[in-house]
């Protein structure tokens, strides 16, 4: 039934947030039309946590060691954050060129494994 999920991400550059996904964390891409890019990731998740409010939602990337991704940001002269202890796994957040943050974790957590 289901075949796949789609984030966005919104920016004040997009532009530059693309070339960032594109040349940083070097995604697989498509071009859909005059320049605007759809990128691939790895296997997704999903939790639902509870909430007062309905419709927020958060993304986060996760990688298997927190600290060699923010090594390599920082080759690649991109700002990370602090790292946070959170229990269910290591966290930072990367600064995007157009501004956000993007949240990166070293998850603690099982995982399921990727629908087929």
């Amino acid at each position: 039934m289901l075949t796949g999920a789609h984030s966005i991400i919104y920016s004040q550059n997009p532009e530059a947030d693309r070339v960032f996904f594109r040349d940083v964390l070097q995604l697989t891409k498509v071009d859909v039309g005059h320049g605007w890019l759809i990128f691939g990731l790895p296997p997704a998740e999903v939790a639902v946590h509870p909430s007062d409010e309905n419709d927020l939602h958060e993304f986060y990337l996760m990688c298997d060691d927190v600290k060699a991704f923010i090594a390599e940001m920082k080759r690649k002269s991109v700002v990370c954050g602090e790292v946070q202890d959170m229990g269910w796994g290591v966290l930072t957040k990367l600064t995007l060129p157009g501004g956000g943050k993007l949240g990166v974790y070293q998850p603690r957590h099982a995982r399921p494994e990727p629908m087929k």
